[in-house]
């Protein structure tokens, strides 16, 4: 039942001027990560696994700043790492700033240079090299490196929850996408793909963001059969053993069984912040 394959994403943690060598899709490693009954599957092995949060090293520009990071994570037994694998921008920054997309007047331009992607690409290098697994997200809910509102601002949409019904939106957001996965789908480095950093639809019927995870999940395993897919959701709406109270209602938009049920979501993740959801 995919309501027990719950990675606890604790997003509260923050965890060379070369340009980077394209990643290593011949990997040693022979199997992708899947999951397995209650459990995970990575590397042969099955169990639960550990792992912590990246935002900034897709961001950084020492290409051992980042081997750093990796060899650090590997000698501390941590397994999965999350990175954000977006940095959408509405002007283009000052040189030698990290970016990955640039949204302005109804168009966007992927920026898939040694500032670009190309920083994302030594990511996925070196966890390659430490035999490090990554979620990689693609959009942000929030405005932190852009995020959604970035999209909203260049297509001239009304709100933030526009995003995930305006057509022209979703088509660059897609667009991302493919370039995204197509550049890492035969990589054994990938643990999962994941739609959003926490989206949420304050206000809005269920149905909005359940079509929009049923769609977009469904267009990511179309490009990409072999890795798992997840929301990035932080687990509102779970109705199981519901209190009534906010972490339990529906008012951002997510009912957390029902879009566990979708067949092109592999696992679910909660997102613990005790404190803000007035936890005890």
């Amino acid at each position: 039942m995919k309501l027990s394959h719950m990675l606890l994403s604790l997003a509260s943690l923050a965890l060379a001027t070369a340009l980077p060598r394209t990643p290593n899709h011949n990997a040693a490693t022979t199997a992708f990560p899947s999951t397995s009954g209650l459990h995970f599957t990575i590397d042969g092995k099955t169990g639960y696994f550990a792992g912590t949060n990246s935002y900034w090293i897709g961001f950084l520009t020492n290409n051992d700043d980042v081997d750093l990071v990796m060899s650090q994570l590997a000698a501390s037994d941590l397994k999965i790492l999350r990175v954000w694998g977006f940095n959408d921008v509405n002007t283009k920054p000052a040189d030698g700033t990290v970016w990955y997309q640039l949204h302005a007047n109804g168009t966007s331009t992927i920026n898939t240079g040694a500032d670009g992607l190309q920083r994302l690409d030594y990511v996925v290098t070196s966890a390659e090299k430490y035999g490090i697994k990554l979620i990689i997200n693609f959009v942000n809910e929030w405005t932190d490196y852009g995020g959604m509102q970035a999209y909203v601002t260049a297509y001239g949409a009304a709100a933030q929850t526009d995003f995930y019904t305006n057509t022209a939106i979703q088509a660059a957001y897609k667009n991302y996408i493919k370039a995204v996965v197509s550049r890492y789908s035969s990589s054994a480095a990938i643990f999962a793909w994941e739609l959003a950093n926490e989206p949420r639809c304050n206000g809005c019927d269920t149905s909005v963001l359940y079509n929009w995870i049923s769609d977009t999940s469904k267009y990511i395993k179309s490009l990409d059969s072999k890795h798992l897919v997840t929301i990035g959701d932080e687990g509102f709406g779970l109705d199981v053993d519901s209190d009534g109270s906010y972490p339990y209602t529906y008012g951002e938009g997510l009912n957390f069984t029902k879009n566990l049920g979708i067949s092109t979501i592999d696992f679910g993740t909660l997102h613990l912040y005790p404190d803000s959801c007035m936890l005890s």
